[in-house]
């Protein structure tokens, strides 16, 4: 379609609110295809602490033993299943339609030595994948959870890790130089550690993609390219108990995250399964898919995907979708973490295409909101973004299902990047890049997914542990001194508060995706766009409904005709002031304060 696009003086036509028809029932929440969901992702540890009892996982002694110390960032706070519980009335109040949580099964509870200790509270390092830590309550409180989010028509997404396990195995050279370089294949090859009776390993081995299991049962070796030392307490902590054997763990250093090390190294210590070992793969196929038999969830999010061979997930997946689809769930919505800070879809579509996942969280769009709202740059970024959603396999269809995300546990806080991009904005100014942050991610395609905290004004203080704040009343110093936007309350007291500007704006949003077909599940073309912060227009059509949607990410008022199609007759607002009717057949004319925007239903 021709682009028409020019300054006009002419203020735009008011035009009636339409309302959004009603979300979706509990009684079909199973129905609901992955693009339909808002997700709310949060850590258990840090959104409400609803059983003071178990704020020490049951362990006796002080932070060291127990991992619980509010005080400090890196350490358990006191949040748990219980509390998540309490706060669905919050959640559903948002609009959330689908909860993901950090890791809640059981975790080593301290890591690391020489002062440079912290806790297993965000949940990565696991030592029994069939439980929940007891810091978070029990098996059945997680059943008890799982229900109460069904009842009410909310799906429950868990964040399982395949890549690593704690930091169980030490290694003595390790220990003596208190580091732990990585050791190539080339350069301490798996044939240097023997065989059974002298028979030497099959040489063939390293070449094979997906070793067999004979080659596998002559490692009799378990030194790898370092010497085991691994303290008698903890050689069987792991649970199952086929975790426990050294065999199936790669054993060759810390990862550079380069080359080979990238899926043959130790994750900043952690201990990295040998997932090419088909013991791995079964026993992760089984560990995982008794939580789908068990509790009937909805969802994986994968962590550390990138980290782990292909073929793995080439088998994991499938099976995983299998059983879900065994246990009543058709629309079982699988998607792996691929972190990267570059602008970069293709990379991402990549392991659509080679590791056969369904879906891989939006990087890509995080990264052009922060190009955008940030960084003032040109909105054309977005035409680019969106010509690449055909590198995915299936293309847009498979686009639709990305979650995409402002900011994470991981990253840092959207708002945290607004301010340092903008130092001298106001805090009014801040708070509306923000917004317009949201309304690009519950519009544009994809499955928006908001950070726990984003929704109360958190900006935290940059990424990981800095992003990490409670909900409930803080006792951290580097929390307590952020200045939050949109309120002047700060993170002493509980932020829960629903007349917040950015919780009522994500409940707007939410209200108007949920009920438009176009939204969630409709084709996205780009309309106009500008070689500057400005403009950007977009429409999403499906077969019942054609949506248009404008922003302005600068910081000056704008007014610019956007080409439509032809037979658009008028459009009614679903949010913002939208033109009442076309100034031509096929042109509509759209004025902008700073930082606007309109969404608009179209009617012929």
């Amino acid at each position: 379609m021709t682009l028409a696009l020019f300054l006009s003086l002419a203020a735009a036509q008011p035009a009636a609110t339409v309302a959004a028809p009603a979300a979706p029932t509990a009684a079909d929440f199973r129905a609901r295809l992955p693009e339909d969901e808002v997700i709310y992702f949060l850590l258990p540890d840090r959104f409400d602490n609803g059983d003071t009892r178990n704020d020490r996982g049951g362990l006796k002694g002080g932070p060291l033993e127990t991992g619980f110390d509010p005080a400090r960032k890196g350490f358990y706070h006191g949040g748990d299943l219980k509390g998540l519980v309490r706060r669905l009335d919050y959640l559903q109040g948002m609009g959330v339609t689908a909860i993901w949580f950090a890791p809640i099964f059981k975790n080593k509870p301290v890591q690391g030595g020489k002062g440079q200790e912290s806790a297993g509270y965000h949940g990565y390092w696991v030592t029994d994948f069939t439980r929940v830590d007891p810091h978070f309550g029990e098996n059945g409180d997680f059943k008890a959870f799982v229900d109460a989010a069904h009842t009410r028509g909310m799906k429950v997404y868990m964040d399982i890790i395949t890549n690593h396990t704690a930091d169980v195995i030490k290694f003595a050279e390790c220990e003596a130089a208190n580091a732990c370089p990585y050791r190539s294949i080339a350069d301490y090859p798996y044939q240097r550690r023997g065989g059974i009776g002298g028979k030497a390993i099959n040489p063939g081995f390293l070449g094979e993609r997906v070793p067999t299991a004979e080659n596998f049962a002559r490692l009799t070796d378990p030194n790898y390219a370092y010497t085991l030392n691994t303290d008698a307490k903890e050689r069987n902590v792991k649970v199952p108990a086929w975790l426990n054997d050294p065999l199936l763990y790669h054993n060759r250093g810390d990862s550079t995250f380069t080359g080979e090390s990238s899926t043959q190294g130790d994750f900043v210590g952690l201990d990295d399964l040998m997932t090419e070992n088909p013991r791995v793969v079964q026993g992760m196929i089984e560990v995982y898919g008794s939580w789908i038999d068990r509790f009937g969830i909805d969802g994986f999010r994968i962590d550390t995907a990138r980290h782990v061979n292909p073929e793995f997930w080439q088998q994991f997946a499938p099976a995983m979708l299998a059983r879900a689809k065994a246990k009543g769930i058709p629309n079982f919505h699988i998607f792996g973490e691929v972190a990267n800070d570059d602008f970069s879809p293709g990379f991402l579509a990549k392991h659509t295409v080679e590791d056969k996942l369904p879906a891989v969280l939006d990087f890509a769009f995080k990264q052009a909101a922060l190009r955008s709202l940030a960084s003032g740059q040109p909105t054309e970024i977005w035409r680019e973004f969106l010509n690449q959603d055909v590198l995915y396999a299936g293309g847009k269809a498979t686009a639709k299902q990305l979650p995409t995300f402002l900011g994470n546990h991981d990253q840092g806080r959207f708002a945290y990047y607004v301010r340092e991009g903008n130092k001298n904005a106001s805090p009014e100014e801040l708070l509306e890049r923000v917004k317009l942050g949201h309304v690009l991610m519950f519009t544009w395609r994809g499955v928006p997914t908001v950070y726990y905290g984003d929704e109360q004004g958190f900006v935290g203080d940059g990424n990981d542990q800095d992003a990490r704040e409670t909900m409930f009343p803080s006792k951290t110093a580097v929390y307590l001194d952020n200045t939050l936007l949109g309120t002047t309350r700060t993170n002493a007291v509980a932020n829960f508060e629903t007349g917040h500007p950015l919780y009522r704006l994500i409940a707007e949003l939410a209200k108007i995706r949920t009920g438009s077909e176009a939204l969630r599940r409709g084709d996205t073309r780009l309309l106009a766009a500008e070689d500057k912060a400005g403009l950007l227009a977009f429409s999403r059509s499906a077969s019942s409904e054609e949506v248009i949607v404008a922003v302005n990410t600068s910081s000056q008022p704008i007014t610019r005709n956007v080409a439509i199609a032809a037979d658009i007759s008028g459009l009614a607002s679903l949010s913002g002031p939208c033109p009442a009717a076309p100034v031509a057949p096929g042109t509509v004319r759209i004025t902008l304060p700073a930082f606007g925007h309109v969404i608009c239903r179209a009617a012929r």
